[in-house]
């Protein structure tokens, strides 16, 4: 029981405090997460992550549902989806009851633009981040390359990259242990 309140307790926190949606949140579920609590490596984080942004919701939402039921079960996974839930709730519920009052202020508009801009960083510092423990090899390199200029230059969903990455990824482990076993 103290885990699951410690789960909740934690997933509130990171649900309250992230600005920016599920991309905001990644650098510190990998610091609460994979750091200080040891509750997923690096590799599971980011498994979850890219099929929480593949499956249908909020990709901070299924990441949590996902390390909660890591962690605890279906439990646990209710448990971490509640918490990361019931801030954005609660804060939504206050924010929409008064900003129409307060929209129209520059000192506002200016906030957010700056909270913007922090959460771009943030974001970019993470996928430095992974990318060091991802981009591992000469075909890492080039599926990393091949879905930033996929992404940048097409608008085509993230499924699809996820997908053919994935398949990628075993044809590649595939053909490498089959040269390995003729050689």
């Amino acid at each position: 029981m103290n885990e699951l309140w410690q789960m909740f307790a934690l997933f509130a926190r990171i649900g309250g405090l992230t600005f920016g949606g599920g991309y905001a949140m990644l650098p510190i579920l990998q610091r609460e997460i994979v750091e200080k609590r040891g509750w997923a490596t690096e590799e599971e984080l980011m498994d979850y992550y890219a099929v929480g942004q593949c499956t249908p919701g909020i990709i901070a939402v299924n990441t949590a549902t996902f390390i909660g039921n890591k962690r605890r079960g279906t439990i646990g996974g209710i448990v971490a989806t509640l918490g990361v839930v019931f801030p954005s709730l609660v804060i939504i519920t206050i924010i929409a009851a008064f900003i129409q009052n307060f929209a129209h202020l520059a000192w506002v508009q200016n906030a957010f633009a700056g909270i913007q801009v922090c959460v771009c960083v943030l974001i970019f510092r993470t996928v430095v981040k992974m990318a060091r423990s991802a981009v591992i090899d000469g075909p890492t390199l080039a599926i990393f390359v091949a879905v930033l200029v996929g992404s940048v230059v097409f608008s085509l969903t993230p499924i699809l990259f996820v997908i053919v990455c994935g398949a990628l990824g075993v044809a590649i482990q595939v053909l490498l242990k089959k040269e390995g076993g003729e050689a």
